[in-house]
């Protein structure tokens, strides 16, 4: 029995902006590819099902019943290498500064940055037996609807200027299988 893939090494991410009807908005400025990412985490959130019981006269259960713990959402996690105003366009907001995209304002007060949300993608290498494998080099992960916010204390000293973002993601049908790319293939 042949043994399955291990995922190893965060290879690239890919954000694109999502329209009012949950599809991926086209044009070169709505999608976005970087390597330069730190981490990419997620993790379950489930809603735990409702449990009845109802006990006898003497005591005794006579009636139990647990509901299925029901899953909400993904709890997503991103760190960025580089200050990247383009990625914190996308994940929180605000506005790319200069033609280069050297800068980033913040957006404003009160109002909702990202309203459509955006779809990630992120490719890891499928590894087997030590070596990548040449079948399918990589895992692709879909998430077709997220809301990220960037999160942390981000401090201009001497030393790295870390970015990071955290929110959730949840299903998204009109995103379909995303822009054209090969599962296997990264862009």
């Amino acid at each position: 029995m042949a043994n399955s893939p291990s995922s190893v090494l965060g290879e690239v991410i890919r954000i694109s902006k999502l329209g009012t009807d949950g599809r991926i908005i086209p044009g070169a400025k709505s999608v976005y590819t970087f390597k330069e990412f730190i981490s990419f985490s997620f993790s379950p959130e489930y809603e735990d099902g409702d449990e009845f019981t109802q006990k006898n006269a003497r005591g005794g259960v006579c009636v139990s019943y647990k509901a299925p713990d029901t899953l909400k959402r993904l709890n997503l996690s991103v760190a960025i290498c580089n200050p990247d105003p383009i990625v914190e366009n996308l994940l929180g907001g605000g506005t790319v500064l200069g033609e280069d995209g050297l800068g980033w304002a913040s957006p404003s007060v009160g109002e909702d940055p990202v309203p459509n949300g955006v779809a990630i993608e992120v490719w890891s290498h499928a590894v087997t037996d030590g070596k990548q494998n040449t079948t399918t080099p990589y895992f692709h992960w879909i998430f077709p609807y997220a809301k990220l916010r960037q999160s942390g204390e981000r401090v201009i000293q001497n030393d790295i200027l870390a970015t990071e973002f955290e929110g959730w993601a949840v299903g998204n049908g009109p995103f379909g299988s995303g822009p054209a790319a090969p599962y296997w293939g990264y862009p």
